[in-house]
């Protein structure tokens, strides 16, 4: 993902980006991290090791927002795949609202639970391929269902023909997505 970083510098210059890595080594191959194990891929056992995983993500979040002087009004999280299950669950059960939640092949992750467990409603962006074979597409309406009768603003897009990735449009889409997030405010720098 930081990568992308030049990219959405673009409309956020004074902005600072973070990739935090997962914390475990990948358990299915040589090299590679995972927030969490992928060997069992049951919504329980995935949705098991996100909720061992958040307070890790939300301690890092915690921790370079304090040592900025900001706060989660400042901060975009943006994540593919894995990261963007971590974002999801943890945006969404944080105490305050982060400005913008943009998640690429992912999924809501524990979604019978969140009207119980909802505390934040930041704007999100969810985009997937059509042909995710990862993680699949048929996993995204429910996650933008789930979302909305939360009173979460998703803004839902489809890439058609595109696998487990970013496209050039999906990068367009969350640029302007940032944009429109931090518009008429300058943005900090974390």
């Amino acid at each position: 993902m930081i990568g992308l970083a030049p990219r959405f510098a673009r409309v956020l210059p004074d902005a600072g980006f973070l990739s935090p890595h997962a914390p475990y080594a990948y358990d299915m191959a040589p090299v590679g991290r995972q927030w969490f194990s992928l060997a069992d891929r049951t919504p329980s056992r995935m949705l098991a090791g996100i909720r061992a995983t958040a307070p890790i993500l939300s301690g890092f979040i915690d921790r370079e927002l304090e040592r900025r002087g900001l706060a989660d009004r400042d901060l975009a999280l943006i994540g593919f795949s894995q990261g963007a299950m971590m974002a999801l669950y943890v945006a969404l059960r944080r105490a305050d609202a982060c400005a913008a939640l943009i998640g690429y092949s992912g999924a809501l992750a524990g979604s019978e639970r969140l009207t119980d467990e909802i505390r934040a409603r930041p704007p999100v962006l969810l985009v997937h391929g059509a042909a995710d074979e990862v993680v699949p597409a048929e996993l995204h309406s429910p996650a933008v269902a789930a979302l909305e009768a939360c009173g979460v603003k998703v803004s839902a897009h489809i890439r058609p023909g595109l696998g487990h990735g970013i496209d050039e449009e999906g990068i367009r889409l969350g640029t302007e997505f940032l944009a429109s997030a931090f518009a008429g405010r300058q943005a900090g720098s974390g």
